[in-house]
């Protein structure tokens, strides 16, 4: 879908994109906040943002409850949503473009006029404690935190995030929303038809929002480091399930992230594939996949997946034996035209639906306030060579910096025997 995108910064210190899609017949809002758990006051109340986003559809100045402000709000089939990260609280809403209006000024009451009450609270705490109860079933969910803290974040485990749940009062969740939810402190992306005369019309609803003009808050600077490779024994797990990471304690640009895609292609994209391939083919494993999270102040390289113990050997000397390939430039052309031809489509592809642009522009602009231009991305991936693969591969397999996380009822020296082979 054709769009232009409009920067602005609001008098009171807010900062968004206004995305005009022609035809439209919806509108899509986001409003994030770094108001994350990272940002709690302290680690003792580590979940309390995860707390906030919870309330944020709760009650406020215009409607007693949960119930009451979703009625009115779903009546015409609109949407709402939020979530939250270690940095961000993001509160989401789509709707008919005929409603655009009064749904950004329900917005704009659920996230300026709260009235946090002990009874939604109480509820609420109940409610996060059942989510996080559940990721202690989910082996991917407890291998990340592990991970992330063995190489210096301060990351809790999830058992240890929820020993904070009970420790959140009500006086706590108004003081992180005073302090982190401000003017300066907010980014918004709205997406939709929004000619000139609406985008004024959105600007002016922004500019009267009720909130303290405040600062955008730094994101916070761990000192990362190699870790240990990490076990978390559970006895009913049969098999292995891994995750590790090649870390670069920098921000890659938005060329260089398209080049580590395609490399990932290369590598795990397809039944075709290096790694990925290669292991279904000998039968060595289900699945396995890596991708790139690009943060403020460093990137990850980050691969996981599942193994049988007696294939887990083999398949690690495929990984390392492919993984040193790269490193040496032992790339094929044919390989690195198709990932271009890949990523091209899924380029093409990625702006379809109104949701489908504000998903695209909202994770780097929330992230550090850059705008990915969307023309000037197919330019970029026909420019992706060899060397550029190589030179990034060999940045982080040298810079030191990595980590292994594990879920299986082996043994730690199994564990410790495979992170040994991702010494490359």
């Amino acid at each position: 879908m054709k769009h232009s995108v409009y920067e602005i910064t609001l008098k009171n210190g807010a900062k968004g994109l206004l995305i005009n899609v022609p035809g439209a017949s919806v509108m899509n809002v986001k409003v994030q906040f770094r108001a994350g758990c990272r940002y709690a006051k302290k680690p003792e109340l580590y979940e309390i943002a995860h707390v906030v986003e919870h309330l944020g559809f709760g009650a406020n100045a215009k409607y007693k409850d949960e119930q009451a402000f979703e009625s009115e709000f779903t009546k015409n089939g609109a949407y709402h949503n939020a979530w939250t990260s270690d940095l961000s609280v993001c509160y989401e809403a789509e709707c008919a473009d005929f409603e655009w209006s009064r749904i950004l000024d329900l917005h704009r009451i659920s996230i300026t006029e709260p009235r946090f009450n002990d009874e939604e609270l109480k509820s609420e705490k109940s409610t996060v404690r059942s989510e996080l109860t559940g990721y202690l079933n989910d082996y991917s969910r407890l291998i990340w935190p592990r991970l992330m803290a063995s190489t210096g974040e301060v990351i809790p485990t999830l058992r240890e995030r929820l020993a904070t749940v009970g420790n959140i009062e009500l006086k706590d969740i108004r003081e992180h929303y005073r302090r982190t939810h401000t003017a300066a402190n907010m980014r918004f992306v709205i997406t939709g038809r929004l000619p000139r005369h609406r985008r004024r019309a959105v600007s002016k609803m922004l500019e009267n929002w009720n909130l303290k003009p405040g600062d955008r808050l730094e994101a916070p600077i761990d000192e990362l480091h190699a870790g240990d490779p990490v076990l978390i024994r559970r006895k009913d797990a049969s098999n292995i399930t891994f995750g590790f990471s090649f870390i670069t304690p920098r921000k890659l640009s938005s060329e260089e992230t398209h080049v580590m895609d395609c490399l990932n292609h290369i590598l795990n994209g397809t039944t075709s594939s290096r790694i990925f391939g290669q292991a279904r083919k000998r039968g060595l494993i289900y699945g396995i996949g890596s991708a790139l999270t690009n943060g403020i102040h460093n990137s990850s390289w980050d691969f996981d997946g599942e193994v049988n113990l007696e294939t887990s050997d083999e398949l690690f000397a495929l990984i390392k034996k492919e993984l040193t390939k790269v490193l040496n430039g032992d790339i094929k052309d044919a390989d690195i035209e198709a990932a271009k031809s890949y990523a091209l489509g899924r380029h093409q592809m990625s702006a379809q639906t109104v949701s489908q642009i504000s998903d695209y522009y909202s994770d780097s602009y929330f992230l550090g306030g850059d705008i990915e231009e969307y023309d000037k991305i197919p330019s970029i991936i026909s420019g992706i060579d060899k060397s550029k693969i190589v030179a990034l591969a060999r940045e982080y397999a040298d810079s030191g910096i990595k980590g292994f996380a594990a879920v299986s009822s082996c043994e730690k020296a199994i564990i410790t025997s495979l992170a040994e082979q991702l010494n490359l």
